[in-house]
Parts: C-alpha cells; structure tokens; sequence
C-alpha cells in the first residue's frame, strides 16, 4: 500500500495502472476522497510513522529498496512537482530538511539519496509528491 496526504485545492489523481482512477471528489480544499497519502495523513490508512507535525508526516516505505527508505509527504496536496506554486517552495524545502534530519537519526551518517518521481516517465505513481529517503547501501549511477 502506498502512502496518503492531504490534498489542497487541486484534484488529486491516481493512474488507473496503480489501481485508482482520476475520477476523485474533492471533501474540502485540503483532502480529496481517492487520495492514498491524504487518508495517510489523515490516519484513515495507518503508516509506520516517523515524524508528523503540522506541515509534514514521514513513514516508512512499504517496499523499501534500502535499509533505510522512507517517504516524506506535505499534508497539503500537490499532485506533482509541475503543480507546485512559487508558494509551495518552502514547503518543499521544508521537506528536504526534514528528511535530511531524519536521515540522520536513522543512522545514515555515511551518505542517503533523495528522489522526488513526477509524473509517468519520472516513474511517480501516487499523484501526491512525496519525497524519497535511501540510506545504508552504496547507490549506483546514474540512478535510472
């Protein structure tokens, strides 16, 4: 299962090949029904949470491809990083703080990746951005 987060104004949809549709009803201007990290974040769907506060929650991936990955979401929707606004460049580096500082405490001292997908050929399949954290293995490049 993937990770949910609020979504804002925007719809948020859900490729059909992940098992959702784009077809999504907004609840209010923070949330729409058919986004997977927006019930996380609103502990609809339980994650195995790292950190939340009122800005951000960072769980654990359900299928980690390191010993160390986790995501790190905005509890405001923004479906890709193409519809993030200049408003939304704090937040998104917020994101990176927060996952670098976790990072940290999960004892990836040596070095960690971070990755942000956008849209099919950047291989994002939840419509919510979400941020990557990889640590405690040697990554390769280039990366795809």
């Amino acid at each position: 299962m993937d990770i949910i987060l609020h979504c804002a104004s925007q719809r948020c949809s859900i490729p059909s090949s992940v098992g959702y549709t784009d077809d999504t009803t907004t609840v209010n201007e923070e949330h729409t029904v058919d986004c997977l990290f927006c019930s996380i974040a609103q502990g609809k769907i339980p994650s195995k949470k790292i950190f939340e506060d009122d800005r951000v929650l960072a769980f654990h991936d359900i299928n980690p491809q390191a010993p160390v990955h986790f995501l790190v979401i905005p509890k405001k929707h923004i479906a890709t990083l193409n519809d993030m606004t200049e408003e939304d460049c704090e937040l998104v580096g917020y994101m990176n703080y927060v996952g670098q500082r976790l990072a940290l405490e999960l004892g990836c001292e040596g070095g960690f990746r971070t990755v942000f997908n956008c849209k099919e050929m950047g291989s994002q399949t939840v419509y919510h951005i979400h941020l990557h954290v990889l640590g405690q293995r040697q990554m390769g490049w280039p990366p795809g």
